[in-house]
């Protein structure tokens, strides 16, 4: 049995009875696309000057398609009838376009929702005239810097990856970035294969098959996605005719920029839900060591590392507390939502840390390497939450049971002899069926070094009786 396997055994028979239901998949996904034929100096000279036949490649006429596009942009969306505006300062973007999303939903309908116009830091080229003459007069000099432009926000429901994310940059060199979700993804995949489900922001709190659930997860790849983006960066990116497009190579490379990969727990009520989570973090605080957390992300620990490497409980959003481990430029987290979900979490800003490539290409490589984290992570918790004290097991059983008109007195845990009894309880099986009392007994003996004067066998009788 593999890692993955062993892990969801112990949490099985922690936590069987409680869970409804397991799965994992991609959450968020940032993607930035770059044409290749355009992303150095010496290219876009090349473009304009060979392609093009522009004498000098001149600020103007970079502007010049920066002003086409703006312009195609806004007809665009007069032709279509899709809202343009100009993105306010502390107004979240998802949450103000979720009116025109939902209409798209009741409608059926696929496409262009709403466009939003930002102005943000993004890559360009700065043009300089030589300080001293040179043989060819149109010679400018390229260099690539970063600039404060116009991005427009396309927000897009698509057929295939459901609701997403498209920002384009208006300079050269037009980078462009993809938003997506890999909730969204499997929600598109259920509604096709007509499984029904109950789906609450990123999270699916219930299903009719978990097994097409998880099928529908692991389906999401680097072809899907890339055929997707191509399509609409046809569709919405900078314009090139067909005789640019012969010319020199035109095509987008998608590298990852950022990738969140989750294993999601479902239980059946709340309890104890909270429990685990306020303990886990207990826990995590005090065992969760710098070596621990390398062991984790599989990676060796050495003085050189960079970036953060520690344990910390953040409040983020409406009260919720989320526990984080962060490495690198990586961090684990688990948090609790919708009173029976708890999350863990690893998301990556730089796929590097982990010995990954960042190209789209890798994503199953990604997805290998995320699980077994995450399974590590998983496993690390259920080791030690194994352990019936974090829950109220032990004070149920000390307590008076009253059966009609008998009440009969509790298990007395408070002394020596219940504890070593069930100390050996708990650490030798998972339940108390099918040990007798001499087999208990011998335990008892064995493990705490005892005689059988002072630990006699009437001693296991009583407690097995009761």
């Amino acid at each position: 049995m593999g890692l993955r396997g062993a892990v969801m055994e112990l949490f099985t028979k922690l936590f069987g009875d409680l869970l409804v239901f397991v799965y994992h998949c991609f959450d968020r996904i940032v993607i930035h696309g770059y044409l290749s034929g355009l992303s150095r100096p010496e290219q876009v000279v090349y473009f304009f000057r060979q392609v093009l036949g522009v004498p000098v490649v001149s600020k103007e006429v970079l502007s010049q398609r920066t002003t086409d596009y703006q312009a195609w942009v806004e007809a665009f969306a007069r032709n279509h009838d899709i809202p343009i505006e100009w993105a306010e300062k502390g107004v979240r973007k998802e949450d103000y376009v979720q009116p025109w999303l939902r209409k798209m939903v009741r409608r059926n309908a696929y496409g262009v929702y709403f466009i939003f116009k930002s102005m943000e830091q993004g890559p360009s080229f700065r043009i300089t005239t030589p300080k001293f003459p040179t043989k060819d007069p149109n010679h400018r000099i390229l260099a690539r810097q970063k600039s404060r432009f116009t991005h427009n926000y396309f927000y897009i429901r698509d057929e295939v990856l459901g609701p997403m994310v498209m920002r384009v940059a208006t300079f050269f060199p037009f980078q462009t970035t993809y938003y997506l979700n890999g909730h969204n993804f499997i929600e598109q995949e259920l509604n096709r294969k007509k499984i029904a489900f109950r789906k609450n922001d990123n999270a699916f709190l219930a299903v009719d098959d978990v097994g097409g659930l998880q099928a529908a997860a692991d389906k999401l790849s680097p072809a899907i996605i890339r055929e997707r983006l191509d399509y609409w960066t046809l569709i919405l990116g900078p314009k090139f005719s067909a005789k640019e497009r012969k010319k020199i190579n035109l095509s987008r490379f998608y590298s990852i920029s950022q990738i969140e990969y989750c294993r999601n727990f479902i239980f059946k009520k709340n309890f104890p839900i909270h429990k685990l989570f306020e303990r886990s973090c207990e826990l995590g605080l005090w065992r969760l060591t710098a070596h621990k957390i390398s062991e984790i992300f599989g990676q060796r620990l050495h003085r050189k590392i960079s970036g953060k490497l520690a344990t910390v409980i953040e409040q983020i959003e409406h009260g919720h507390h989320v526990y984080r481990a962060y490495f690198k430029n990586a961090f684990l987290k688990q948090y609790e939502k919708f009173a029976t979900f708890l999350r863990n979490e690893l998301c990556s800003n730089n796929l590097r840390d982990f010995g990954l490539k960042k190209s789209l290409g890798n994503l199953e490589a990604v997805r290998e390497k995320f699980q077994t984290i995450t399974s590590r992570f998983a496993s690390y918790q259920a080791q030690w939450l194994n352990v019936h004290v974090d829950f109220p097991l032990l004070q149920r059983i000390a307590l008076p049971i009253t059966k009609g008109s008998v009440r009969y007195p509790g298990i007395k845990v408070h002394e020596t002899r219940i504890i070593r009894l069930m100390d050996v309880l708990l650490h030798g099986g998972t339940h108390v069926g099918g040990w007798t009392a001499k087999q208990i007994h011998e335990a008892v003996l064995t493990t705490f070094g005892l005689s059988e004067k002072r630990y006699r066998l009437a001693n296991s009788a009583t407690i097995c009786a009761s």
